[in-house]
């Protein structure tokens, strides 16, 4: 079965590389921190999520655990679904989960990319063919309209994706390869990831999909789509690929590294594709060297001020970065294909910048085309605040 998965293996020796949808994992046995029964909640407009209000955990024996895993599966089942696509003699498999009572499901964009029919399965054996209302390839999320009875339709509970911890507990339900209703448990790995968008430049290369959540629960080709939760039952995080190795056989599967879109994402761009049939980023107009690339040689030789930062190797003529002023890289070093004289981003709105992750993360959830942010650059050992207008990604 072709589960409509991107598959770019990698190599064990030294490589990382992203298939859409698979992990897995040992069962967690501790389940400390059960957090409240959710309730539903009204999607808010595109703006950074509130605080939430930090609960108290719960102290559980055994079977107290067991039963809060038994009810979040029995709560939530109603409201996850699984897609078929057809396209010619090619069918494919992913996961969705219902948004809202009118009939909006929420998937991937991988998941229904190129199909000529959408099939929507409920867990109750109802069935019925879905509408493609809009997609984003920069965060690989897609609505489906579907016209089915109230008593199908359960929306699920969002959660608030900012308010995650590394080790927070997680649970998965979807449908790896085929194997509809499974749910899978495991915690977040890492906050604030980012990857290869499925959009590219048309120039050559790919825009990023930023902050997202890697996890271990066990995610699986046909898991794409579906929905990520906290123990309280809330939507986290949009299940949406796996690392996986080049030596993998066969179907791409767990490999303990899983990434799931988080659900702020999702609140700002989901109302965007139902009333407009798309989102749009903020754009700068910079290509950064890879912070894996940023070793002790590399800083010594680039003669950078601090350890911490984006390095901007070039800027796009007529972008809103070459008019707010900001460098690229000009001056030949000793390192081959290594040029020095690129500013240094330490800072936007005041807000620290580590590493690339740090930039985008900000700009996707934060900031909207036409909104005039301040970065903090290094240029040498000399500090500027440097006002630039953002603009939408271009085509």
């Amino acid at each position: 079965m072709n589960n409509k998965l991107k598959i770019t293996s990698l190599l064990l020796i030294f490589t990382l590389s992203l298939s859409s949808c698979g992990a897995g994992m040992d069962v967690l046995n501790d389940l400390k921190n059960l957090l409240p029964e959710p309730t539903q909640q009204e999607v808010p407009p595109p703006s950074p999520a509130p605080n939430a209000v930090n609960q108290p955990a719960i102290v559980m024996d055994h079977d107290s655990a067991q039963n809060a895993l038994t009810d979040l599966y029995e709560r939530s089942i109603p409201g996850v679904v699984s897609i078929k696509t057809t396209s010619g003699m090619e069918g494919g498999q992913g996961t969705g989960f219902v948004y809202s009572q009118d009939g909006y499901i929420v998937t991937n964009e991988h998941v229904v990319d190129g199909a000529e029919t959408i099939q929507v399965d409920f867990n109750s054996g109802y069935k019925t063919y879905g509408t493609l209302v809009g997609v984003d390839k920069d965060s690989d999320l897609a609505v489906i309209k579907v016209d089915a009875p109230a008593s199908e339709l359960h929306p699920l509970p969002l959660g608030d994706s900012s308010q995650l911890k590394v080790g927070q507990s997680v649970v998965a339900i979807g449908n790896p390869f085929g194997l509809n209703g499974t749910m899978t448990l495991g915690i977040v790995s890492a906050l604030g990831r980012t990857q290869e968008s499925n959009r590219e430049f048309t120039s050559g290369g790919n825009f990023s999909v930023a902050d997202m959540i890697q996890t271990d629960a066990a995610i699986n080709p046909g898991n794409s789509g579906g929905p990520l939760f906290d123990l309280g039952g809330n939507v986290i995080g949009v299940n949406r690929s796996i690392t996986t190795s080049s030596l993998t056989l066969g179907e791409p599967s767990n490999s303990g590294i899983g990434f799931a879109l988080p659900i702020n994402l999702l609140k700002k761009v989901i109302p965007a594709l139902i009333e407009d049939g798309k989102f749009e980023y903020s754009y700068m107009g910079i290509s950064t060297l890879n912070s894996e690339l940023m070793t002790l040689d590399v800083i010594n030789e680039l003669k950078l001020p601090q350890m911490t930062g984006v390095y901007v190797l070039s800027v796009s003529t007529g972008s809103p970065a070459e008019k707010a002023g900001i460098r690229g890289a000009s001056v030949n070093t000793n390192m081959q294909g290594l040029q020095a004289g690129g500013d240094l981003i330490v800072a936007i709105n005041d807000h620290p910048v580590r590493i690339w992750d740090d930039l985008i993360g900000y700009l996707v959830e934060f900031t909207s085309p036409g909104d005039t942010i301040t970065l903090t650059v290094m240029r040498g050992n000399e500090e500027l605040k440097l006002p630039l207008v953002l603009v939408e990604r271009p085509e």
